[in-house]
């Protein structure tokens, strides 16, 4: 029988092994989206699809980066015709980002195609296993939420 503290262990070994995992994963999907696409540029293009037209100080807030940081990541993003500026109609002077028609295709696409996978290397779980490893990894996210 382990104790508390090999669960734990066991626990932090298996989250970084998930870790490693999820940044392979995102530069595959960053890859899958635009084969130029980097995995920092695909998490900015990702936020505008969610999220819709922001400004560039909205999107530095969110990722906690430098505006110039950010610029440099956008335009990345316009020159691979993913993500688009345009007027603010609320105030003239500002400039919106947004995912462009064929940014949101591409990223639809490739999501349907990860989902796929996904559930067939699932496929031998039930769905009250899914459902359960789904509730209680959110536990597990909300106790951790300040670390």
């Amino acid at each position: 029988m382990s104790t508390r503290n090999d669960d734990l262990r066991a626990i932090e070994s298996e989250v970084g092994s998930l870790i490693r995992r999820v940044k392979r994963v995102i530069a595959e999907r960053a890859r899958e989206v635009h084969p130029e696409l980097h995995p920092m540029t695909y998490f900015i293009l990702t936020h505008l699809a969610t999220h819709g037209p922001q400004r560039g100080a909205d999107l530095s807030d969110a990722f906690g980066m430098d505006k110039g940081g950010v610029s440099r990541q956008v335009q990345a993003l316009v020159d691979l015709g993913l993500v688009e500026r345009k007027p603010d109609a609320e105030d003239r002077r500002a400039i919106l980002l947004d995912a462009t028609d064929e940014g949101r295709k591409r990223l639809e696409v490739m999501s349907q195609s990860r989902r796929d996978r996904f559930d067939e290397r699932l496929a031998d779980w039930s769905d009250e296993e899914l459902h359960t490893f789904a509730g209680q990894l959110a536990a597990y996210n909300l106790a951790l939420a300040d670390d």
